[in-house]
């Protein structure tokens, strides 16, 4: 993959289409700048608006898919591979769009260019349906959390700090 050669909704679309995906595109009719915006964007709950990550843990990595309004544990991630805290960090603009494929606010949570090994939060499947980056910072694809994870075929960690076990 070239400079200037970044993944579209449309190859996102294409992907979908190719692996026989139960999954939709959705352009939401106003910006979604925040979880809560794209929430009120597709009238969904908060808790349905998924983030796809880019972590590098001990120079790797890894998709960290988890709900949007969650904060993603650096601690977690580096006990779970059993790593110093300061062997995981967030991969920059430009290692997202390398890595993937596409850009930083935008990442699907599978079709990247290079298949990612997939860390997936549990409080993802709390919901029946999700809707995650689609390819750009206008696009959502939305997917049941079920066939998410037939696709993305995750490992289950609990990765967000203080996850509140209430539900409303």
């Amino acid at each position: 993959m070239g400079e200037g050669s970044a993944r579209t909704p449309e190859d996102l679309a294409r992907y979908i289409k190719e692996h026989g995906i139960d999954a939709d595109l959705v352009r939401p009719p106003r910006e979604t700048p925040s979880v809560a915006a794209a929430a009120r964007a597709v009238g969904c709950a908060p808790e349905q608006i998924i983030k796809s990550l880019v972590f590098l843990i001990d120079g790797q990595p890894h998709l960290v898919i988890a709900n949007g309004d969650a904060r993603v544990s650096y601690r977690r991630l580096a006990t779970h591979f059993g790593v110093n805290r300061k062997r995981v960090r967030m991969a920059s603009p430009g290692e997202v769009l390398e890595l993937t494929g596409y850009p930083a606010g935008g990442v699907p949570p599978f079709g990247l260019c290079s298949p990612l090994p997939v860390l997936m939060d549990p409080g993802v499947l709390d919901q029946e349906s999700v809707y995650g980056g689609g390819g750009d910072d206008h696009t959502l694809v939305r997917i049941s959390t079920a066939e998410l994870r037939r696709i993305t075929q995750p490992t289950l960690i609990t990765i967000v700090a203080n996850r509140d076990v209430s539900h409303t």
